[in-house]
Formats: structure tokens, sequence, C-alpha cells
């Protein structure tokens, strides 16, 4: 669909605006549960935007035998890095975003001003040095790094979990930002709807006869990037890399066939398969890059139901959200959320949308 065919599916919605709602800043959640699967967890249905009220262990009693759900595996690295400026010994801090070649990065910087190329910076006194090679698109650093060892054993003893922006406590425990599946190593942010999931949990899910698709999608911090134009067709998408295996593809489709529902766990699952699956909604073994921007007008090629957490006010996920459920209805059941004093954003509770019968 083109955003032509965008605009005359949904000339409503199109404005940033049109996603905006207030939250009390005492509902963002600060830290994770001890126990993940014991989260709220508000029902959605999508037909008639009616809600229920539950806890997330409870979600088997809405997932039906021959049911698949799509799960990120992705592993968020511990990319974020604390140092000195070699020269003057002052504060730096460097975000890992995408690995360019082994020792070169894209990153982010600050103080920004202060890091032109030719700076050098030290890292756990002197485990770890870095220099500055160029400045990138928006303003990133290509970074190449310095150190003796193994890579990833260097970056696990320095580096600390990304957490985003609007998370102020620090992260006591680092897996506690990693899904209980989490494999390959990639993202700088959580896929946050899969932290909900305990082994146990998927356990029973498997025992009632739903199977499990693994994808990857290598999360980047594009997904916390603000929508700053109100005409929602402006809006360029942030791009990240996505695999999907002839095995995942092969129980997606034969889901479909078999007349079961499809349920992605996470908006970055739900981008994943919507990428990969051709018109007629078959997937197949796969990788890549994608930017899909998916907000109302949208026609789901392979998505029957959605586990997603509470996003951001006027975010693209409230906007991917609202092409499933409708806007009217994500609304409103974020607005009886707030109400009901829901934790939102990524330690938060969850939602799950499907057509309830």
């Amino acid at each position: 669909m083109n955003k032509t065919e965008y605009k005359e599916a949904s000339v409503t919605g199109l404005r940033t605006s049109d996603y905006f709602f207030e939250l009390p800043e005492e509902l963002i959640a600060q830290d994770p549960l001890t126990d993940r699967s014991s989260s709220r967890l508000l029902l959605l249905d999508r037909k008639n935007g009616k809600t229920e009220h539950k806890i997330f262990k409870n979600i088997t009693e809405y997932l039906k035998p021959g049911d698949c759900l799509v799960l990120n595996n992705t592993k968020v690295i511990p990319a974020r890095l604390l140092g000195v400026k070699e020269d003057t010994a002052a504060s730096v801090e460097v975000l890992l975003l995408k690995r360019r070649t082994d020792d070169i990065w894209e990153t982010l910087v600050k103080p920004g001003k202060k890091l032109k190329p030719g700076a050098r910076m030290v890292f756990g006194d002197g485990l770890l040095k870095a220099e500055v090679l160029e400045i990138v698109e928006e303003g990133n650093r290509l970074v190449k790094f310095y150190y003796e060892g193994i890579w990833e054993e260097v970056l696990d003893k320095l580096g600390e979990m990304p957490l985003p922006p609007y998370i102020t406590h620090k992260l006591q425990d680092k897996n506690r930002y990693q899904t209980v599946y989490a494999k390959y190593e990639g993202s700088a942010a959580a896929p946050t709807a899969g932290l909900h999931f305990t082994n146990e949990l998927l356990k029973q899910i498997t025992n009632k006869g739903i199977s499990l698709a693994y994808v990857t999608l290598h999360v980047g911090l594009g997904t916390f990037r603000p929508v700053k134009v109100d005409n929602v067709l402006e809006h360029h998408m942030h791009t990240e890399y996505y695999q999907v295996s002839q095995e995942a593809a092969d129980i997606i489709n034969e889901t479909k066939q078999k007349g079961g529902r499809v349920i992605c766990v996470g908006t970055t699952s739900c981008r994943t398969i919507e990428s990969a699956a051709d018109e007629h909604g078959l997937l197949s073994e796969c990788c890549g890059n994608t930017d899909i921007f998916i907000y109302p007008g949208y026609r789901f090629k392979v998505l029957d139901g959605l586990i997603t957490n509470f996003h951001l006010p006027e975010s693209t996920l409230v906007m991917l959200v609202s092409a499933f459920a409708g806007r009217n209805h994500v609304l409103q059941a974020y607005e009886e959320a707030i109400k009901e004093k829901y934790r939102f954003f990524s330690f938060g509770d969850a939602m799950f949308i499907a057509d309830f019968d």
C-alpha cells in the first residue's frame, strides 16, 4: 500500500497530535516486577473496543490450541559506556548503535561538541580505549575501539544496559532487561512485550498446543525517537535489521493454513513478519533491513493478535497498535488503563489485542 492508498483508507488519524494523551509521570514504571508474569494484562477486543482486566499469567486462558506466538529473540547488548576524555579527563558517554566492522561502531556520544574526529577516550582504567573517526548521519560518530582479549567479555564487564531515557532508576540485574529467550546479540533496546514471559509460562503455553515461532529484529534507539512532524506521512522511519528462519516461516505459514491465529509478542515481532511476508501473507527464510511504518490504513498480511506494552504518546508504536485495533479503541483503552493506574512503558503492564469470541 502506498501513501496515497493509506490516505484514502484513513483520513483521520494521520496527524501526530491525534495520538496524544496525558500520562501522569508516576505511572511510568521505573523498576521490573519481581515476578515477570505478575504484571497486569488489559484485554482489548479489536472489534468492539471492550476491555477486561487480568494478570499476565492468565493469558493462557485466551490462547487457543493451534495458535502461534511470534517472539523476537534478539538480545540487548550492554551498549552504554561511561569513561573519560583522554586529554582532559572530562566525563564522556558512548552509546553503541550499530557495528560497522569488528572494532568500529556507529555511536551516539555525549558531550557531542567535545568529541570531534581525533578525540580519544578511556574506559575502565584503560581496559578499553577508543578514538572518534568521523561524524556521520544525524551527528552520530564512528568510533574505533582498542582492547586486549575478547570484545564481548570486555563489553560485558564495562558496559551498562542502555535503558530508555524515561527510566531514571539504576537497573540492579542486567538480565531483567532481557527476555528469557534472548539469543542473538544486537539490540540497543529490549523487545519489552516479551519481558512478561517466564520459562514456566512458555512451557504452559506449548503444553496447551500453541506453537512458538522465533524471529529476530535488532531493536534500535530509533524506537524511542519522537515523531517531530504533525503529518504522519512525513515521518522518516528508522531502519532495523531482521531475520526470519525457514523454521519460523514454516510454523507461521502452517498456522495460517490450518486456521490458527498468528499472535505477535511485541511491535518488533509484528514489524518483522509484516516486512517478511509476501503479498499473499506467506513467509520464507529471509533477512534484511526494514523501515516499515505501520499506521491506520495499513492492511495486515499476517497478524491476528498482538501482545504489547503501553507506549509513549504520539509514538510510532501507538500508531501501529491503532492500525490494528482502531485509534478510538486504543485511546479509550489507554484512558481506562490510566484510570486503573496501570504501569506504562518498558517495565510496565501489557495489553492483549485480538478478536475475542
